[in-house]
C-alpha cells in the first residue's frame, strides 16, 4: 500500500497512468477511490494520483481538528514528498474547497485548476444541510448509511432515482464494500470543516487556469456560487451540467468526462506541444 510521510502523517496514494501529473482531491466522507469513472479516461493522457486525505480511508488521522487549510497543507507537502513540482489540481465539493486553497496559497503548484461543484464561503443554506446529515451520521451510528440515505438525495435528481435506480443501488453498494470506512467522529471534524469554510478572500490570488463547473439543478452549490467564483478567480471559465444536481460525476458521466478532459488537455503541455 503505497504511502507518504508528510505534514507529520502518512498520505495513502493511488497511481494509474502517464503524462502529466494530476492530482485528485476527494469530496465529503470519501476516499480515493471515489472518481473510479474519472480516473479511467484521464489516465490515458495524465498520470492520475488519487489520495486519501487526513483522517480518511487509509490515510493516518492525527486526532485533531481539520480544515481546507490543513487539507491543502497536506497535499502540497503530498507533492514535495513525491517530487511533483506542478500538477493539475481536481476536486467535486469539498476536494473542490481544498484545490481553492492550495492554488492561493501554492501557486507555483498548480498548473490548472478544476472546481466541480464548489463554493467560496458556506452559506447558511448549506450550513443547515449539513448539520442534517450530522444528526443523521449520530442517529444511525454509521457514516455510509447516512451517506446513501441523506447525501445521495442531495446530490442525484429525483429522476435518476426513478428511472436508473439500479445504478443508484450500485453506487451504494460501492461504498458499503470500501475497506476502510470513516468513523462518525471524523465525519464530525471533516463536516464541521464544510461548515466553516471561507476562501472568498483568497480567489484573487489563484492565478492558473481554472474550470469552474455546476449541475444546473444543483441545490447544495447551485449556480447562486457561480459569479463569486468566476469574477473572483481571473482566469476562470464555467460549464454547466443541465438537468444534473450535485454529482455531475455520476448522472453524466460521459459528459462530465469529455467536458472536463477538453479542459484538462487544452492546458497541457502535449497539447500545446501538438498544436
Amino acid at each position: 500500500m503505497p504511502k507518504i510521510a508528510a505534514n507529520g502523517i502518512k498520505i495513502y496514494y493511488e497511481q494509474q497512468g502517464v503524462g502529466e501529473p494530476l492530482i485528485l482531491i476527494p469530496y465529503l466522507t470519501a476516499d480515493n477511490a471515489c472518481y473510479a469513472f474519472q480516473v479511467s479516461e484521464y489516465a490515458k493522457y495524465f498520470t492520475c494520483i488519487s489520495l486519501d486525505l487526513r483522517g480518511t480511508g487509509r490515510t493516518d488521522s492525527s486526532g485533531e481538528d481539520v480544515s481546507m487549510e490543513l487539507y491543502a497543507d497536506d497535499v502540497a507537502a503530498f507533492m514535495q514528498e513525491y517530487g511533483i513540482p506542478q500538477a493539475h489540481v481536481f476536486g467535486l465539493s469539498l476536494g473542490a474547497a481544498v484545490g481553492m486553497h492550495l492554488a492561493a496559497n501554492y501557486p507555483i503548484k498548480v498548473k490548472t485548476l478544476s472546481l466541480h461543484s464548489g463554493w467560496a464561503k458556506t452559506d447558511q443554506y448549506l450550513k443547515t444541510v449539513v448539520e442534517g446529515w450530522r444528526s443523521s451520521a449520530k442517529g444511525l451510528n454509521s457514516v455510509t448509511e447516512m451517506v446513501i440515505t441523506s447525501i445521495f438525495p442531495w446530490c442525484l435528481t429525483p429522476e435518476m432515482y426513478a428511472t436508473r435506480f439500479d445504478q443508484i443501488q450500485r453506487l451504494a453498494g460501492f461504498i458499503r464494500s470500501r475497506p476502510t470506512t470513516m468513523s462518525v467522529a471524523s465525519f464530525m471534524k471533516q463536516s464541521n470543516a464544510v461548515i466553516e469554510h471561507d476562501a472568498e478572500a483568497l480567489l484573487s490570488k489563484i492565478k492558473s487556469p481554472t474550470q469552474v463547473t455546476f449541475g444546473g439543478r444543483d441545490q447544495l452549490t447551485s449556480l447562486r456560487f457561480a459569479e463569486t467564483l468566476t469574477n473572483g478567480i481571473a482566469d476562470a471559465e464555467l460549464v454547466v451540467f443541465e438537468d444534473c444536481a450535485h454529482a455531475a460525476i455520476y448522472e453524466k458521466t460521459e459528459e462530465f468526462n469529455e467536458k472536463t478532459l477538453e479542459f484538462l488537455r487544452r492546458n497541457s503541455q502535449a497539447m500545446v506541444a501538438s498544436m
